[in-house]
């Protein structure tokens, strides 16, 4: 179970906290916290107690030593909201509280999330302060325009708290991406029939945005072109939206001068052959004409320069052996399976149970959360490019 150390200063953002260590708790992230005396004066100790299931921090002589032993085991230290006083405290290593004394200790990746009125944030005293610890690697979460709790509006406050979790997940992880480019698509095309009509699938693209958020936790420049979904776009990566085959097919080969494309997004086969500008009446029979929408993938790897390429199989019943002829027709490196008549292996679901083929081997995984198949996937994309890097050598 990974580990934060999570301080918390004397910012009127603190009264969000407890629901910031709820979202890391729901992730199986264990989280300890350190306070400031004035933290306590917007959020109680025992709040933030309770929600984390830890003992709350914040006197220097409780325990002998505590701002060495609290960071011994921490995947990374989080102060948010992170006060103009605490930010230049730690930059000037000015020890003269428990949170600031244990920033200085820890030597896991630090982070801050600025929250403060927004002539503070825009001093040039106090921007002298935040260069300097950026410059001495801690990684900074800005903050967002916008109404701030004195009435005024302008830069300063907290970032949201999916935005800071999110830091924190990518800075725990190994940045085995970084410096490269992945374009992932996801969900379902809509094929319309009529104004009021279309044609389409169950996809919810949970699969896909689950890829898009681990590629960029591991330090990716990711884009993610994206069919219909109720799914909120993710802070950190380039989200491009789309409702035909037509238009990702346009989106992907605009896109794809990347290192790694994943098609995770379930593009419908077939279009009406012709579209109704008017509603179609209702009548007691109706035929449909369907023509076939090109092969996005194809059109891929067809090209020159063609970048790491992973494809979805969803079948129903274990037809693998339908996976790999895709696999082999369509130049792909990679190709995922999926059953989508076994019990949380379908569509619209949180679960999958995934069979990752590449061209020598197979690789098989139980029923999962699509988060943890998203890791499973990138991991073995990781191998395989690590491999071919090795093979030129």
């Amino acid at each position: 179970m990974k580990k934060i150390l999570l301080g918390v200063t004397g910012s009127i953002a603190a009264y969000k906290t407890p629901d910031l260590v709820r979202l890391f708790r729901g992730l199986d992230i264990d989280v300890s916290v350190v306070m400031t005396e004035a933290a306590k004066r917007f959020v109680t100790p025992l709040s933030l107690e309770v929600t984390s299931e830890n003992p709350v921090y914040s006197d220097f002589f409780d325990i002998p030593l505590l701002h060495i032993d609290i960071t011994n085991d921490i995947d990374a230290f989080l102060i948010a909201p992170a006060t103009a006083n605490t930010i230049s405290k730690c930059s000037c290593g000015l020890l003269d509280n428990l949170l600031s004394a244990s920033f200085m200790t820890s030597k896991c990746p630090r982070l801050i999330a600025p929250a403060m009125n927004h002539r503070m944030y825009e001093d040039s005293i106090f921007n002298d302060r935040l260069n300097y610890l950026k410059e001495k690697g801690v990684i900074e979460i800005p903050p967002q325009h916008g109404s701030l709790a004195c009435g005024e509006v302008g830069i300063g406050k907290m970032a949201a708290l999916d935005t800071i979790v999110n830091a924190a997940l990518k800075a725990m992880r190994p940045a085995h991406l970084k410096g490269r480019k992945v374009l992932i698509s996801a969900g379902p095309t809509r094929e319309p029939i009529d104004p009021a009509r279309f044609i389409s699938n169950r996809s919810s693209g949970k699969m896909g945005y689950a890829l898009a958020k681990e590629a960029y936790l591991r330090g990716a420049d990711v884009t993610l072109i994206s069919g219909h979904t109720c799914l909120s776009p993710i802070s950190g990566i380039r989200h491009i939206s789309v409702q035909t085959a037509a238009q990702m097919k346009q989106a992907v080969l605009e896109n794809c001068a990347v290192d790694i494309l994943i098609m995770a997004a379930a593009v419908a086969d077939y279009k009406p052959k012709n579209y109704s500008q008017q509603k179609v009446s209702k009548s007691d029979s109706f035929t449909l004409k369907l023509i076939k929408n090109d092969d996005i993938i194809e059109a891929v790897t067809s090209g020159k320069k063609c970048p790491f390429v992973v494809g979805f199989s969803a079948q129903t019943g274990n037809r693998i052996d339908i996976a790999r002829e895709k696999l082999l027709k369509k130049s792909m490196d990679m190709i995922v399976f999926n059953d989508i008549t076994m019990d949380g292996a379908g569509f619209d679901c949180d679960t999958n149970v995934i069979t990752i083929i590449d061209k020598d081997n197979e690789y098989s995984y139980p029923l999962m959360k699509k988060e943890d198949a998203a890791f499973k996937i990138i991991e073995k994309i990781i191998e395989k490019i690590i491999e071919k890097i090795i093979e030129k050598i």
